[in-house]
């Protein structure tokens, strides 16, 4: 089996492979597509749930904090108790797991009920990512896991660009149960086509808490871990005020909001394929240009996003650089450890999980105690310290090497 430890020749086209299993990447691109859309449907539907289950607005949040918590902590510890079951069993146990908590979900009495699916929602994140976001080293040939990884992390930018407001559409028109029951059959349809298509995935090397500890002795996976902590935090601090931002800010009405956060999310899109070809060129750099391009759209909005049109277009920049994050972070921790993927892909979405909840509460303190320029000033600050971080490490291909 090849690793990424190897590298493609430099602007070499990524060429089609016999072993290669494309169409198993599909499967798991619609896996994580669900996994991200199962995740942050509940913000369109805070209301109307509240509503329902006769709950405050408040408390409806909690069906959006608590599986980005769980997530982050069944991350590393799903594959540390499944030990060596094949990675093949896993997605599917995982998966299935998915459609019946959403199916729960739908059929959920009363909140609590609709807050305890909501866990079994965060172990089937946590736990399908740690494994799914390494699998393209084991999916395809060398020279295009850039490319396969790039796929595999379309479906994070597709969920925000379509799974999400398509989700909440459903929920407005049929009611909010048939929006988690519409995204249980298509979880049942994700994992019929993961069955069909997915190869048996034997685990190389059990993940162990050991293995775990073992990754921080890593300098790549250190340096992975701390530009991850806080590019993800400091970006989530200011994006969950993106709206009102817009408009104190930038002066956007209030109807033009949704379609320039639809614009974001789409800008996010192309922003990961187009690092996803970078980084089959130099990994160290496309990371460095990620975090710089942050660290400079951030606080911009504040000082130069005055305008309706300017203010729009920064939005822009910032959606095509966070959009790389994802796929350049985790080719990075491939690159750092080739011989643990799986070890070091769990602490990654564990932190990666963990930053997004505590970057939304830090980023609320400073809503309301301080001022709302002060988030953007939070992020692009977290972006250049992450920043700095990677370009300590030498400029070359291994990320290993401090």
């Amino acid at each position: 089996m090849t690793t990424a430890e190897e590298s493609a020749a430099p602007g070499s086209a990524p060429q089609t492979s016999p072993g290669d299993h494309w169409p198993a990447v599909s499967a798991v691109t619609l896996g994580t597509f669900l996994l991200v859309t199962a995740e942050q449907l509940p913000i369109g539907l805070l209301t109307a749930v509240g509503s329902a289950l006769s709950v405050s607005e408040g408390t409806a949040g909690l069906m959006v904090t608590v599986p980005s918590l769980v997530a982050a902590v069944a991350a590393p510890v799903v594959p540390a108790l499944v030990g060596a079951l094949d990675r093949r069993l896993l997605l599917l146990g995982l998966m299935a797991l998915m459609t019946l908590s959403n199916l729960a979900s739908a059929a959920a009495p009363n909140f609590a009920v609709l807050v305890s699916s909501r866990v079994l929602v965060g172990v089937a994140i946590g736990g399908f990512w740690a494994v799914a976001g390494g699998l393209a080293v084991r999916l395809v040939s060398t020279e295009n896991v850039p490319r396969a990884t790039a796929i595999i992390f379309g479906g994070v930018g597709a969920a925000n660009v379509f799974g999400v407001p398509l989700g909440t559409l459903i929920g407005e028109l049929t009611g909010w149960r048939v929006a988690f029951a519409s995204l249980s059959g298509l979880a049942l349809i994700a994992l019929v086509a993961l069955l069909a298509v997915l190869p048996s995935l034997a685990a190389s090397q059990p993940v162990r808490l050991r293995v775990l500890a073992e990754q921080f002795r890593n300098p790549g996976v250190r340096v992975g871990i701390i530009a991850t902590a806080l590019i993800v935090f400091g970006h989530f601090s200011a994006y969950t005020f993106v709206s009102p931002a817009l408009q104190r800010l930038s002066g956007i009405d209030e109807r033009y909001v949704g379609p320039l956060l639809f614009a974001f999310g789409a800008a996010g899109m192309i922003g990961n394929f187009a690092a996803g070809a970078a980084l089959s060129r130099g990994v160290h750099r496309s990371v460095l240009v990620i975090a710089v391009s942050l660290a400079v759209a951030m606080p911009l909005f504040v000082l130069l996003g005055r305008t309706t049109v300017v203010g729009a277009i920064l939005l822009i920049v910032w959606g095509l650089a966070y959009g790389g994050v994802s796929v350049g972070l985790q080719t990075w921790m491939i690159k750092a450890a080739p011989q643990a993927v799986e070890a070091a892909s769990a602490l990654w979405v564990a932190v990666f999980n963990l930053s997004i909840g505590l970057g939304a509460l830090v980023g609320g303190v400073i809503v309301d105690a301080l001022t709302l320029q002060g988030v953007l000033w939070l992020g692009g600050a977290c972006a250049l310290v992450a920043a700095l971080a990677v370009r300590s490490t030498r400029t070359d291909e291994n990320p290993r090497r401090a």
